[in-house]
């Protein structure tokens, strides 16, 4: 009978198990918040517009105009460096393509202070690239591609560029 009540007998509650309790409590609770919070400021927070009712009222002519571009076929491959940003169009085929207007609207998903247009310049080798420094961090490029009065490339990129200036792919 005394094994079983010794066996059964409640242990002393002290201040080392109430100390173990409360770290585990609270690191619980931390790394859980330290994971929400990572998990805040490196994923996409949404398209932000103006006007949501406008927006939504533009939306399918938007929507055709898009599938009707990307009907065309055209690619780009976009590069980012310490001088800024480089492109090559490509056509349905793979060949380089020419556009006589090649605009960028550059973006942060979150915030607007560091928003700006890139205007493209062509060279010789068929790239397009426009100067500027983009810092590290998430960006949404809306590159929209011309030839005489149509739009034949319209789309936007999201990237991520890294501490020396290149794209993690």
């Amino acid at each position: 009978m005394q094994m079983i009540r010794a066996i059964f007998q409640p242990k002393e509650f002290t201040g080392k198990h109430m100390l173990g309790t409360m770290v585990a409590f609270f690191g619980v609770i931390i790394t859980v918040n330290l994971i929400m919070a990572r998990f805040a400021v490196t994923t996409w927070s949404g398209l932000v517009v103006p006007n949501t009712y406008v927006a939504s009222q533009e939306f399918n002519s938007r929507a055709a105009e898009s599938r009707a571009i990307a009907a065309l076929g055209y690619r780009i491959d976009l590069e980012s460096g310490a001088d800024g940003l480089s492109i090559v169009l490509t056509d349905a085929d793979g060949e380089t393509a020419f556009a006589d207007n090649l605009v960028a609207q550059l973006r942060r998903p979150v915030g607007e202070d560091q928003d700006r247009e890139l205007i493209f310049t062509r060279y010789p080798d068929g790239s397009y690239r426009a100067p500027g420094e983009l810092l590290e961090g998430e960006w949404i490029a809306t590159v929209t591609a011309t030839r005489g009065d149509e739009t034949i490339y319209k789309r936007g990129h999201r990237f991520h560029v890294r501490a020396d200036g290149s794209l993690r792919r």
